[in-house]
């Protein structure tokens, strides 16, 4: 009789009945037990409970301790938790985790906070290549130098007279004369006519400042040399990196940028079994090529098979860029963003960059939608985000988008109106609070105050029940607060309480700070959601995926400031125990 009612009922509904009367299912026993503890299950209800079962790579039940201890056997594995907290795993929504593995493989990369670092490094580099040979330096940004501005072109050429300089700080980058000279960037160079791109010049002189602006492709560096790098390179670095993961809790990331070639290493990774993070990817697709071509790239990621995928490994969707930065001075606004000596801003009229105009916008979300994929695209300056959300709501007229959970990537800058729109309409929204903890002290500088009261609006966007999660956007080096984007979600659980930022006095709009069972939803349940998991993950329930971590800290009872102090015991990806504080 039993065994007919489970092939009754679906596998998740089977494990619901049995959290309720696992007597009824006594030939059910677990392979784990953690018991004695507080079991914070995100739930529908935000229950919490005493102990949790899991079975193979699921949970078998949660409750009591007496109603959980019903399913242990001969061979059940038991944690005596001790009063210990027991969460769903972390998850973080935005991530370039696999070329973040191999920054510091050739060599290692020192903490920057002054320019004087800056140079430093870049004399260093200049000792041990040959001249000649380009010096690139990524993703150190100005928001976060003490300084607040670029490294001058006179700068960069007194640390490196003999080899062309990049740094590099996204969209935007401050080169030095050899650079500027070897690209054939000089006083009389001009953008083509509806090209992209940004020259900064001397007023008096015309003469390039060296600071460009989205204009990568008219820099014509090339690699210095480095050491060779193989696959099993890139994936022992990928795995490296996963394991530093776990130990700050995380069960789930989505990388947000996938290339084919990443796509194989995570790939190869999945078979070795190899790979401890649950993984959700965004295919990246160029925004630059023409609407057919982009159409014929979104069929072709639609019909791969890991977009069907059940496993540790699935396509969610596609990434295009929409805009610039907010670190760079170039994030796509609705108001000019000002003249500025922070970011060598001249034009007074200048908005930032606005990467896809609003008539290719639009049917390139429709092609992406059709297909039951994710629409997401970087999207960092209010005028940005205002540009996608008409484009999402324009495509709702004809084609429902919310079941695809259309996305936001970043959504920093945003507005009352935004927030409305992003909650009607069913648009999440990955969103990165380091880097209000980061660069608040810049922003305020250069905007105010009152610019910024809709910058990163959580408790707005959760009062009015659209869906946000967080994300680091890590992008280098293993570490997760010595990494450029800090990656470890403790600290970015307490920037969303506090409202607090390095190197700035008071709090940045704290009407926005949110309470604690928020906060714990924002990397959790509300992350799934955005990555189109909720199903699987996300929350402690009978039936779901066995993710999940053991903690030190109380996150709903501790002071605020013991968030970013709490550490991960225990960390669980699939039912497997992949991380211990020993």
């Amino acid at each position: 009789m039993i065994k007919q009612l489970v092939r009754m009922v679906s596998f998740p509904l089977a494990f619901a009945m049995l959290s309720f009367a696992p007597s009824l299912f006594a030939a059910e026993q677990a392979d784990v037990i953690l018991h004695n503890g507080k079991v914070i299950t995100v739930d529908a209800k935000f229950s919490i409970a005493q102990a949790v079962a899991l079975k193979g790579n699921r949970i078998l039940a949660v409750g009591t301790n007496d109603d959980v201890l019903k399913t242990r056997g001969d061979k059940t594995e038991m944690v005596d938790l001790q009063g210990k907290v027991v969460m769903p795993g972390l998850i973080d929504s935005h991530t370039h985790a696999a070329s973040a593995a191999m920054t510091e493989f050739d060599h290692p990369i020192p903490q920057m906070e002054t320019i004087a670092d800056v140079l430093a490094y870049v004399k260093s580099r200049a000792d041990v290549l040959e001249d000649g040979e380009w010096i690139l330096l990524s993703q150190v940004f100005i928001t976060r130098l003490k300084e607040q501005r670029y490294p001058t072109r006179a700068e960069l050429d007194a640390a490196a007279p003999k080899n062309p300089v990049v740094f590099r700080t996204g969209p935007d980058a401050s080169l030095n004369s050899l650079a500027l000279q070897l690209s054939g960037i000089d006083k009389n160079f001009k953008i083509p006519e509806g090209a992209r791109g940004k020259i900064e010049r001397d007023p008096e002189t015309g003469e390039p400042t060296g600071i460009i602006r989205d204009g990568g492709q008219y820099i014509k560096s090339k690699s210095p040399k480095s050491k060779p790098v193989t696959a099993k390179d890139r994936r022992n670095q990928m795995e490296l990196l996963f394991k530093d993961y776990n130990s700050v809790g995380l069960t789930m990331h989505c990388e947000r940028s996938v290339s084919a070639g990443m796509l194989e290493d995570y790939q190869a990774l999945d078979k070795e079994g190899r790979l401890t993070v649950r993984t959700a990817l965004s295919y990246r697709i160029s925004e630059n090529d023409p609407l057919d071509k982009i159409a014929e790239e979104v069929r072709r990621v639609a019909k791969h098979p890991l977009t069907s995928a059940e496993g540790m490994l699935r396509i969610i969707g596609v990434k295009f860029f929409l805009d610039g930065g907010m670190l760079t001075g170039s994030a796509y606004m609705l108001k000019p963003w000002g003249v500025s000596k922070i970011y060598a801003i001249t034009d007074p009229t200048w908005r930032g960059s606005l990467f896809i105009p609003p008539d290719k916008l639009t049917p390139m979300v429709r092609s992406v939608v059709e297909n039951n994929l994710q629409f997401t695209a970087h999207t960092v300056g209010d005028g940005a985000v205002h540009t996608l959300l008409d484009a999402y709501e324009e495509v709702n007229r004809s084609i429902p988008v919310r079941d695809t959970h259309p996305c936001i990537c970043h959504s920093n800058f945003m507005s009352k109106e935004a927030v409305e729109k992003a909650a009607r309409l069913g648009v999440v929204m990955d969103i990165q609070p380091a880097w209000l903890y980061l660069d608040t002290r810049t922003l305020v500088d250069h905007f105010g105050y009152d610019r910024l009261r809709y910058f990163q609006p959580l408790r707005s966007l959760f009062e009015a029940g659209a869906i946000a999660g967080g994300g680091s956007d890590h992008m280098q080096k293993i570490g997760s607060l010595r990494s450029n984007n800090p990656y470890d979600p403790f600290l970015g659980m307490w920037t969303t309480v506090t409202r607090k930022a390095k190197w700035y006095a008071g709090r940045l709009h704290p009407e926005e700070a949110m309470s604690s069972e928020p906060m714990i939803k924002f990397y959790t349940i509300n992350n799934a959601y955005v990555l189109r998991a909720e199903k699987q993950v996300g929350s402690l329930e009978p039936g779901k995926l066995a993710d999940l971590i053991v903690l030190d800290t109380d996150l709903l009872t501790c002071p605020d400031d013991a968030i970013r102090d709490a550490k991960v015991l225990r960390t669980y990806v699939d039912g497997k125990l992949v991380f211990e504080r020993k």
